[in-house]
């Protein structure tokens, strides 16, 4: 039984900063250079522990902008299941926004909670740290979609969904 649980490999909804930083020439900006290299080291290693999921929504963030960047971002996502964008996740979305546990300007953002939340993934993985992976923010967002009905997804950065070393 023990192997058959550790055999279900979880889901995770890939948005679209992470793809972004995945494909992106390497920054000037230490931080953003790091988080580039981190996010490159993750995609390597997690497609083996996770099954990646997008939603229509990353698909279309995926297209814009710079035309050669964006063939490669969709190309990249080309591999990964697309999840459905029920009504349902759509109210969240505007139930996220209209409790001000996301910003107005940011239902966009919203949505692809709803898609992970509706759709039972277990982890959203982001670097829009200012209104997704946002740790004032996520435990109404956790609140909302408890009310809702919905259990919420465990919202997090690539390096916080990254496998511990125990060898160390």
């Amino acid at each position: 039984m023990a192997d058959e649980v550790r055999s279900i490999k979880s889901r995770v909804y890939i948005e679209t900063s992470v793809v972004s930083y995945l494909i992106s020439r390497t920054s000037c900006d230490v931080v953003t250079e790091a988080r580039q290299q981190l996010t490159r080291d993750w995609w390597k290693e997690a497609h083996h522990q996770f099954d990646f999921v997008i939603s229509e929504l990353v698909k279309e963030e995926a297209a814009a902008g710079d035309p050669l960047a964006a063939r490669e971002r969709l190309h990249i996502l080309a591999a990964l299941t697309t999840l459905e964008t029920t009504e349902d996740a759509i109210a969240l979305s505007k139930q996220l926004v209209e409790s001000g546990a996301v910003p107005y300007k940011a239902a966009q953002d919203a949505l692809h909670i709803a898609i992970a939340v509706t759709n039972g993934v277990e982890y959203l993985v982001t670097w829009n740290c200012r209104h997704i992976a946002n740790a004032t923010m996520r435990g109404l967002i956790e609140i909302v979609c408890l009310k809702a009905g919905h259990e919420p997804t465990i919202i997090c950065t690539p390096e916080e969904l990254m496998e511990n070393d125990t060898n160390v």
